[in-house]
């Protein structure tokens, strides 16, 4: 499974109540069923971290180290439409022609169709495909292999029905209520000159990190130590409103894209980070993926190199290492919505233009 090695996609949770503390057992009561009896209607069902053929959910396999390791599957059997329309074929030629007549009939053609599922369908080896899902019950937090928003839904829903507690997702919305403030309460950012935009915090955020990082970087959290922050290419611009300008401007040629006068000129023009390569390090430990401002989620994030040698210390360490990814951008994100409430914000913007307009270019 994703987590287990490679890089992977992260969408980061919270809870606000404890777990039940008979989680997998209630997890394991809407398992996944057999792949006897899937057909083309898709069944969902949680199985093990371990792979997808595991609706075994206990103790042993599900729980690791100081985590729980599960996913929520799907399963589905479908005919593939080449083979399909190519047996359809074949059967209305042969009506065709024992009938003399030039062509099927539509209603034959429908008829023959559903015949030929009926007949073939349970032959086809079912589709699998699945959500990967870790659980910290000691720091409340939630991995999540998912990105898009009809996944995320998905899991939503089904861990409800499970645990009657609705995963919250860390998006900056909520960040800002663990401040006790909210979007409508932070004054507008501006990154260029005479450039007004709708608020989004997401990408300014990320924007704002960008600055960030190629001014200061550095951030001291108590628990996790000292990070540094990088913002590299590929990176992807947007307005906050299309009332603003539609389309994106995508950078990704050349070796520093984010050094590239096109992205000068994107941030000038009032366009903001959407998407960026985020690398986050703390002394040889590195994190880095795709950031998505919007989603606020990681694609293609790769974890630091861990020293375990064994498979599930190599798994903690993994997981481990993804809480303190997690605690470091919330670290971020707080410094992020400091700066904007603080007093003497108006002079801390116009040093953030002047970082825009006078970047140099390679």
């Amino acid at each position: 499974m994703p987590f287990d090695n490679g890089s992977v996609n992260a969408t980061f949770f919270t809870f606000e109540n404890d777990l039940p503390n008979n989680l997998l057992e209630c997890l394991h009561s809407r398992r996944a069923g057999s792949l006897d009896s899937v057909t083309d209607e898709v069944q969902i069902g949680w199985v093990s971290g371990r792979h997808l053929l595991d609706n075994r959910i206990e103790e042993d396999n599900a729980h690791r180290g100081e985590f729980f390791h599960i996913a929520l599957r799907n399963a589905s059997r479908k005919i593939p439409s080449a083979y399909l329309n190519a047996l359809c074929k074949q059967e209305e030629d042969i009506y065709v022609k024992a009938n003399n007549l030039e062509w099927a009939p539509r209603k034959v053609k429908k008829s023959i169709k559903e015949d030929i599922i009926e007949k073939h369908l349970m032959q086809m080896p079912p589709s699998l495909g699945g959500i990967p899902i870790v659980i910290s019950p000691v720091e409340k937090l939630m991995f999540v292999g998912a990105s898009s928003e009809a996944q995320i839904d998905l899991f939503i829903e089904n861990f409800l029905k499970c645990t009657a507690i609705e995963p919250l997702q860390f998006t900056p919305g909520m960040l800002l209520a663990k401040k006790d403030t909210n979007e409508t309460a932070l004054p507008k950012i501006s990154f260029a000159e005479n450039k007004e935009d709708e608020p989004c915090i997401g990408r300014d955020f990320l924007t704002w990190l960008w600055f960030y990082g190629e001014t200061e970087g550095k951030i001291e959290h108590d628990q996790f130590g000292t990070f540094d922050v990088m913002i590299e290419g590929p990176l992807t611009f947007a307005y906050a409103s299309d009332s603003q300008g539609a389309g994106e401007t995508v950078l990704k040629k050349g070796d520093f894209p984010q050094r590239s006068a096109e992205a000068k000129a994107a941030i000038l023009s009032g366009k903001k980070l959407k998407k960026a390569k985020v690398t986050i390090t703390r002394n040889k430990d590195v994190w880095s993926g795709n950031f998505d401002a919007d989603k606020f989620a990681f694609g293609s994030l790769t974890l630091p190199d861990g020293e375990a040698q064994d498979d599930e210390g190599r798994f903690e360490e993994r997981m481990q290492s993804l809480v303190v990814l997690e605690r470091a951008v919330e670290a971020y994100f707080n410094l992020f919505v400091d700066k904007l409430t603080s007093s003497d914000f108006a002079d801390y913007q116009s040093k953030i233009q002047k970082w825009a307009s006078e970047r140099e270019e390679i």
